[in-house]
């Protein structure tokens, strides 16, 4: 955990901040998100029978970063693995140590669930971001591609 970093669940009271943080998050992808969009989310996040999970980082007393993940079947190795959906840091809180605790409590989550490895993808001009995934995990060989439905 880095100093000065808190990462946990988040809280009811966490909502309106979450909120802010996940509209950054759209807006910094170019996404179209709705209000009623991450009313859904965070009802996700906050449902523990759902697939979706979430947690936050706390810096200076503040919601500085968001994650969501969820667990993935992998038939080829018979395991189940983690992916990291999403992924922010408010830009006032970068380089505060949010992002790479992030990873690192999913990871921790990870592991107490048994599972054979963390992935997610990022856009390929996300340099700052893969600045630190370079640091934290091993960059694949796969391309990915999208049928949209």
């Amino acid at each position: 955990m880095q100093p000065g970093v808190r990462v946990r669940s988040p809280e009811p009271q966490d909502r309106d901040a979450w909120g802010r943080l996940y509209a950054g998050y759209a807006a910094f992808y170019k996404v179209e998100q709705t209000e009623s969009m991450r009313d859904r989310v965070w009802n996700w996040i906050r449902d523990p029978a759902h697939e979706v999970q979430g947690l936050v980082a706390e810096h200076g007393g503040q919601l500085a970063g968001l994650a969501h993940f969820r667990a993935f079947a992998r038939p080829l190795s018979a395991t189940t693995g983690g992916f990291l959906d999403d992924l922010f840091v408010d830009p006032a809180a970068r380089g505060s140590g949010a992002a790479e605790a992030l990873i690192a409590a999913v990871k921790a989550e990870g592991q107490a669930r048994g599972w054979s490895v963390i992935r997610w993808i990022t856009a390929e001009d996300n340099y700052r971001a893969r600045g630190l995934y370079d640091r934290v995990a091993e960059r694949t060989k796969w391309v990915t591609y999208d049928i949209r439905l």
